[in-house]
């Protein structure tokens, strides 16, 4: 079963529509128990940095964090995957996951923001999220801030300067596009990350 973290803001509807389309067994849940015994955990994108707030009162952030300890997949998608890291310039009062060193940024003044449609992306081969995916492969982008390029990072993508499109380490993976809003190639990499085993 696939936990999709609902913390009162994120893209349920159409992540989980995707994930049906697939037919994946996943439940939409605000119960850090489900959480903690969920063969893997989503948490969707849209919203403001600050809502880890949410994360930390629910006991969510807790139960996430016991799961990825013990191995269970995760897969942050846009804010949930800038939560990934340590900070954002969004929120500076407020932590991430701190499951990548670094904080996030806005883009610079010398490029329209938010960072809004399709754009391609640069991928490291041999990564287990982007198996199949056609190289140059375009996804759906909205968000203001961007995270940094780490030792981790997949995935690359370029706009206002580089930045970091998708992190990928052992039982950790984060994507800033939409994959459920990103036609076939994105359906593939939910289909990717729905049949790992880590």
């Amino acid at each position: 079963m696939i936990a999709v973290v609902d913390y009162r803001a994120g893209n349920l509807t159409s992540v989980m529509k995707a994930l049906d389309h697939l037919g994946v067994n996943a439940v939409v849940t605000r119960d850090p128990e489900v959480v903690a015994t969920a063969d893997k955990i989503i948490l969707p994108g849209v919203g403001h940095f600050s809502g880890t707030a949410i994360l930390e009162k629910t006991g969510l952030r807790a139960a996430i964090m016991r799961r990825i300890e013990q191995g269970a997949p995760f897969l942050g998608i846009c804010v949930g995957m800038q939560w990934m890291f340590e900070s954002s310039e969004e929120a500076p009062a407020s932590r991430g996951l701190g499951l990548f060193s670094g904080g996030c940024e806005r883009f610079p003044e010398n490029v329209k923001s938010p960072h809004v449609g399709w754009n391609s992306l640069t991928w490291q081969n041999g990564s287990r999220l982007f198996q199949g995916v056609p190289s140059g492969a375009y996804m759906y982008f909205t968000h203001s801030y961007r995270a940094p390029v780490v030792a981790a990072s997949v995935a690359r993508c370029e706009y206002g300067g580089e930045f970091c499109a998708a992190v990928e380490q052992g039982n950790l993976f984060g994507v800033q596009f939409h994959p459920e809003k990103s036609g076939a190639t994105g359906l593939k990499l939910l289909e990717n990350f729905c049949r790992l085993s880590c």
